[in-house]
């Protein structure tokens, strides 16, 4: 029987030789992923089930990430109740401040997922390690119990939308660009419990950080996965992170799709996602004067290294307008040192804007730039439901990190063409 790429990693974990969409398995994990706002419930249910040890102390990862550094006394006591646990169950992958940083960043900067594996986290975005060639999924956190006791978890096998790419990308648009492109088309549930497999030529011009940032939204367009189909660019990541040997599945040439989706990326302009869903996209040809008052370039979507230097070549020599607020966040410790030594922390800070250490906050209307009643803002994150960054009467407007910095720059939202002169 003909298989997808994510179908393929699925038989694999179950142990079978083939399985079909819609067929409920029981599959093996590679890695079982939480960070400090789901993993105290896990935790609880885990203990509750009667588990006295985890299944594999080795390939459970804690990242306390989303109130971390912690804004309050609640917030403390979550991670103290992940530190905890883990140093009980002497679990060797737990993240804390000044050691950590966003988990979908950090999980594949620190080589802990490879091609192939099978992962399951206590966070929706864990389908961003898809960009690496491996079946990953959010699941609930009584899931994330069961798994850290089992090292299982059952899953009802997606069927899939094909996305073929051409071409490549022109200046100053990015995957972001990419995916706000496909949820626009589609809209956010136009994948609901499907995978959705990028493959075609296109694929080899993106970069793996454009990569993570498409497979990092697939959930927002209600997909169970997304992945990458794996080539050298890929391998290349890998061995540079120090990632176990990876598992190369490509789906078989008569794979059975719902449907195709083609699209010539040479074709996409930079894009917007306004409030209040992803899938309300518009290009600068829509989009009229719309000021704003803050901008967050970071989290797990577009925190990487790449992100900061594409939003530092519009920084650069210019001045954020004096009535915005804008919050830089590198995704991890790493990126904020490469940042450094590159000297983006010094042009950020000289454009007037802040930088902050590794953190989740400001893009679940957590801390460090939660929005008042009223208030727009211009963001890399990945949401921007009704309140999802503070007061309910507040906006959010998905961009990439060159979107983001030409609106703080221009006070309002712009194109990096329009602020760079082009």
């Amino acid at each position: 029987m003909a298989m997808t790429q994510t179908q393929k990693i699925l038989a694999a974990h179950a142990g079978k030789t083939e399985v079909k969409a819609g067929e409920l398995i029981l599959a093996s994990l590679d890695r079982v992923l939480g960070n400090d706002i789901t993993s105290p419930v896990a935790i609880r249910a885990f203990q509750a089930l009667g588990a006295e040890t985890v299944y594999d102390k080795d390939r459970i990862v804690m990242v306390m990430d989303h109130f971390a550094p912690n804004k309050d006394i609640k917030a403390a006591e979550q991670c103290c109740c992940c530190r905890d646990f883990c140093g009980a169950q002497g679990i060797s992958h737990f993240y804390d401040v000044g050691k950590a940083g966003i988990e979908h960043a950090l999980l594949p900067e620190q080589g802990l997922v490879t091609a192939g594996d099978c992962v399951i986290g206590a966070d929706s975005h864990t389908c961003t390690y898809g960009a690496l060639g491996a079946f990953s999924t959010g699941v609930g956190s009584t899931d994330m119990a069961c798994a850290m006791a089992t090292g299982k978890a059952w899953f009802k096998v997606p069927s899939a939308i094909r996305v073929v790419l051409r071409g490549s990308l022109q200046k100053y648009v990015s995957g972001k660009d990419v995916i706000l492109h496909l949820i626009g088309k589609i809209g956010v549930d136009g994948a609901r419990y499907r995978s959705l497999e990028f493959t075609g030529e296109g694929v080899s011009a993106l970069s793996i950080s454009d990569r993570l940032c498409i497979a990092n939204m697939a959930i927002e367009a209600g997909a169970k996965n997304g992945i990458f189909e794996v080539d050298d660019e890929t391998l290349i990541y890998l061995r540079a992170q120090g990632a176990a040997k990876p598992a190369v599945y490509a789906a078989d040439p008569d794979a059975e799709y719902d449907e195709t989706i083609e699209i010539d990326l040479s074709a996409i302009r930079p894009t917007v996602a306004f409030p209040h869903l992803p899938e309300n996209t518009k290009t600068f040809d829509e989009i009229g004067e719309i000021p704003v008052q803050q901008v967050v370039i970071g989290s797990c979507t577009n925190g990487r290294i790449e992100d900061l230097r594409a939003a530092a070549e519009i920084l650069k020599g210019r001045k954020c307008a004096e009535h915005v607020r804008v919050i830089i966040i590198p995704a991890t410790q790493q990126v904020y040192l490469d940042a450094m030594d590159e000297g983006l922390l010094r042009i950020f800070i000289e454009s007037g804007a802040a930088v902050s250490v590794p953190t989740c906050g400001p893009c679940l209307g957590g801390h460090m730039g939660v929005l008042a009643a009223g208030e727009r803002a211009v963001a890399t994150t990945n949401r921007n439901f009704v309140g999802r960054m503070g007061h309910p009467d507040s906006e959010v407007y998905l961009a990439s990190p060159a979107v983001a910095a030409a609106s703080a720059v221009a006070g309002r939202l712009a194109s990096p063409e329009e602020v760079m002169g082009l």
